[in-house]
């Protein structure tokens, strides 16, 4: 085990793993954080602690992380590399791993021209690649990036990575994601699977070069409730692929929420018959309540006891 997370432990057995997405407050209110940790507990190997979410200020994701933890739910910490330099994030690594986080998400966060401080000036001192190298240095080597020693207490995190199969160019999607297992990536989630020849034709080329056997690929799924977030994702969120029959799906459906679940569990269905895939993550954006039904009509409850 490198870290002993229940995550961790549910993929290495074999199991098929389930995470899911918690989301901090624009504010103080830790019963924020509670109220939606009560539709992971029990339900989920993890939750996924956002690190301030498309560049919007929100409760930080450590400090969410340990409220999670109370909660009965073992957190996901996402870290970006938008607002930190090296020194802040492996003093928050310290700091997280001290608090009983497990698990780390490393990616370089949405650009701050897109959120609610667009005159912030953007850090990215490392990229992801070099924030996942630096996690594993100090988990596995014992040291800081500048090489000094951590003589104790190293933090022990299973380490996680995203990626995005649909944008382009694609052949160079399969390349990134071998120099993030490189890097030192346990795990990795992907994004939003709405076009699966797509995920399918990525997956094949991921699985020809091995690397399904060198990390755990979790597909993300999004449960939607109008044919317009779809429009939206399609038009507003760079590297999503939505095809048009499934908004059209969504448009002439009598009970939208309802099609959203039905197009969630026929996704989940399909990725779980791919070989490579290891997981499923799950973002219920703003829809946190849904959870529970769609993992228990996917068959994925209860979870297994490791």
């Amino acid at each position: 085990m490198k870290a002993g997370s229940t995550l961790e432990k549910v993929l290495t057995a074999g199991e098929f793993a389930v995470t899911a997405e918690l989301g901090p407050p624009a504010n103080a209110n830790a019963d924020a954080i509670k109220k939606k940790a009560k539709h992971c507990a029990g339900v989920v190997d993890a939750a996924n602690v956002t690190d301030n979410q498309t560049a919007v200020v929100r409760m930080s994701s450590i400090a969410a992380s340990a409220i999670a933890i109370q909660s009965g739910v073992e957190p996901v910490a996402q870290m970006v590399c938008r607002d930190r330099n090296r020194i802040a994030m492996q003093s928050d690594l310290l700091g997280a791993a001290a608090l009983g986080v497990k698990n780390i998400l490393c990616l370089a966060g949405d650009h701050q021209t897109f959120g609610n401080h667009p005159g912030a000036k953007g850090v990215y001192d490392l990229d992801s690649l070099q924030l996942v190298s630096m996690v594993k240095k100090m988990r596995d080597d014992k040291v800081f990036l500048n090489g000094e020693p951590i003589k104790e207490h190293e933090p022990k995190f299973f380490i996680g990575a995203v990626e995005n199969p649909f944008a382009d160019p694609f052949e160079f999607r399969v390349f990134r994601l071998a120099k993030k297992i490189t890097a030192g990536a346990d795990f990795i989630q992907t994004q939003c699977i709405f076009d699966m020849p797509r995920f399918e034709r990525w997956m094949k080329l991921v699985v020809d070069r091995g690397l399904h056997e060198k990390t755990y690929i979790m597909g993300g799924i999004t449960p939607v409730r109008s044919h317009r977030a779809l429009i939206y994702m399609k038009n507003n969120v760079a590297g999503m692929s939505i095809p048009d029959e499934l908004i059209t799906r969504m448009e002439g459906a009598k009970d939208p929420k309802e099609e959203g679940v039905k197009i969630a569990l026929e996704t989940i269905e399909q990725i779980r018959n791919i070989k490579g895939v290891s997981g499923l993550h799950l973002m219920p954006i703003g829809w946190e309540s849904i959870t529970e039904t769609i993992l228990e009509k996917a068959g994925l409850l209860p979870r297994p006891k490791v």
